[in-house]
């Protein structure tokens, strides 16, 4: 994955993310769904990561240090 200019590689097992942490109630997203995972950059910096697909493909919502 490329995020903030940087290579990212997942390091940890995906969790999916359901409607539960989305500001939008379930119905008006649509279905939207993500996953939540560690990724780690070529420097060894490790970020935890909320991403979710939509139309246009996928996107970051959050990262956690």
């Amino acid at each position: 994955m490329v995020f903030a200019g940087r290579r990212w590689r997942v390091t940890d097992t995906p969790t999916r993310l359901r409607d539960s942490i989305w500001a939008a109630p379930f119905e008006e997203s649509r279905g939207l769904y993500g996953w939540r995972f560690q990724a780690t950059d070529s420097d060894c910096q490790s970020l935890v990561f909320d991403v979710f697909q939509d139309a246009d493909g996928w996107h970051v919502h959050h990262t956690y240090d």
